[in-house]
């Protein structure tokens, strides 16, 4: 017998994939993954079996249920499903998905819409972290269509804001979980950072690069892969993330000056290839290393210790990204960072699955 289950495929920000009520799933979180490998096709490179795009970008998963937090609307747990390996990887966050997750619970009918724009507080299940999600429902209905751009995205659609509120060290227990803001590993200066996403930011100029490399002339360098991953896996153990072999935790990240005043040039890798756009939550995390004295990403640039609001973009291969960063009275607390995603829902139906689910790995 095939198993047939309820879902939504959205857009989220850059990234693509299916969205899930909690209840349409197994409870157990075994069965669970292994349903997740199924429905995107996983362990396959193209996974032309299942609703996954062969990419990273588009093989993540949203699952959504009312919060069993008082103090929030939603729970949102974002899934990254390997596109090759049979493995599910919880521990990140997912800020492009999380645009996505706001809307799709005011469509699946868990949250009431307002008149004008509604504010939903998500609680991201992954990391412990709230996230307010402001979405447009003009009359007090939802609406996936308006005048908002996001680079690596064609069109508009209408703006989601996310304004991550307690992402700070939310996933290694410190926005500095090494207690260094600057070190070196193989030889590199590296800053390793819990903001919204744990990252191991470099300068590209210590690789030898431009920073303003295409991501196909980056994913071809195999030495330079091999480079970064091996820094890579040493900051997971300095990050007290364990052996991260088997994790897309914590992200690479290659930085340049930027083009213009309070802006710097990215190069963010998800984990073992480049980002052809920009994850959100990685963008949050190299704005806020910007204004942080003392990072290898304020090194380029970045400005005096000041409270208050800051904005900060971040140059992608795909284009820009515009982080508001609020800072204490101290000038480098984090109190919020913002920014905007727009999302779209691309199809809603019933997915088939056939019996024979492949298990995860432990």
């Amino acid at each position: 017998m095939e198993t047939i289950i309820p879902c939504v495929l959205m857009r989220g920000g850059t990234s693509r994939g299916p969205f899930f009520l909690a209840d349409w799933l197994p409870a157990d979180p075994v069965e669970r993954d292994r349903l997740l490998l199924t429905a995107m096709g996983s362990p396959h490179a193209l996974q032309v079996d299942g609703l996954g795009g062969g990419n990273s970008l588009t093989s993540k998963v949203a699952i959504v249920s009312r919060s069993r937090r008082p103090d929030c609307d939603i729970d949102y747990l974002f899934a990254q499903v390997s596109v090759d390996q049979a493995s599910v990887d919880l521990r990140p966050n997912c800020g492009n998905m999380l645009s996505g997750a706001a809307p799709f619970a005011i469509d699946e009918g868990l949250l009431a819409a307002r008149e004008g724009v509604t504010a939903v507080r998500v609680h991201n299940v992954n990391t412990g972290s709230v996230i307010e999600a402001i979405v447009q429902t003009p009359g007090g209905r939802l609406t996936y269509e308006g005048a908002a751009r996001i680079d690596g995205v064609a069109g508009t659609a209408a703006p989601v804001r996310l304004n991550f509120l307690d992402a700070w060290g939310a996933v290694t227990g410190g926005l500095f979980p090494s207690g260094q803001r600057q070190e070196r590993i193989d030889g590199l200066r590296v800053t390793l950072i819990d903001a919204a996403m744990p990252m191991a930011l470099m300068q590209a100029a210590d690789l030898g690069l431009r920073g303003d490399e295409t991501p196909a002339e980056l994913d071809a360098n195999p030495d330079l892969m091999a480079r970064i991953e091996a820094v890579r896996l040493e900051a997971g153990r300095r990050m007290r993330l364990g052996d991260v072999r088997d994790s897309v935790l914590p992200k690479p990240v290659l930085l340049a000056p930027g083009t213009q005043p309070m802006a710097l040039r990215s190069r963010y890798f998800t984990p073992r290839s480049c980002h052809r756009a920009h994850a959100a939550t990685g963008a949050v995390g190299v704005a806020c290393a910007f204004l942080i004295p003392g990072t290898v990403a304020h090194d380029f640039g970045g400005p005096e210790p000041a409270a208050g609001s800051r904005g900060v973009r971040i140059e992608h291969p795909s284009g820009g990204m515009d982080i508001e960063v609020e800072l204490g009275a101290d000038g480098v607390s984090i109190r919020r960072a913002g920014l905007v995603r727009t999302a779209r829902k691309i199809m809603k139906g019933v997915l088939y699955l056939p019996n024979s689910i492949p298990r995860a790995a432990p």
